[in-house]
């Protein structure tokens, strides 16, 4: 005959193991769950991150406002960035001084694409075009102070 107290022991044991695997089968579920979650969050990144990269290729020079004007942001220059996204007169610049022979002051600049560099005046702008070229990586500005393209 079977001893009733080792009976009561298994019984006891078996509900415990009975306890335990809800609950292990609960906590499975969940990290099923979060998982599945995961997953669906790394598929949305790896979307919008596609369609920000193509949004960013095919952006050209941003109108902004300064002082209520519209004006055109000069654009770093990066790959697929192309000179004909420059505005024209940037363009102008960077022609005349890739056509020099070498590299070139501001007033030899001026002179090409018409500025009056008799007035000191006039060919400031033009020196803050050329450096605005520089800082977004167009054209290269010597420690003389003149300028070359980067090419």
């Amino acid at each position: 005959m079977l001893d009733p107290e080792l009976l009561e022991r298994i019984t006891a044991r078996r509900a415990e193991l009975d306890e335990l695997e809800e609950q292990l089968a609960k906590q499975l579920a969940e990290v099923r769950a979060e998982r599945d979650e995961l997953a669906v969050a790394e598929r949305v990144l790896e979307r919008i991150t596609g369609q920000l990269a193509e949004e960013r290729a095919s952006a050209g020079p941003v109108p902004g406002q300064v002082g209520g004007r519209a004006v055109i942001l000069i654009p770093h220059r990066e790959p697929g960035v192309e000179e004909d996204s420059l505005p024209a007169d940037y363009h102008r610049i960077i022609t005349a001084v890739r056509q020099a022979a070498g590299p070139v002051m501001a007033r030899e600049v001026g002179e090409v694409v018409g500025v009056d560099i008799s007035v000191k005046a006039r060919l400031e702008p033009l020196r803050s075009k050329l450096v605005r070229l520089v800082d977004r990586g167009w054209l290269r500005k010597l420690p003389d102070g003149r300028f070359t393209t980067r090419l």
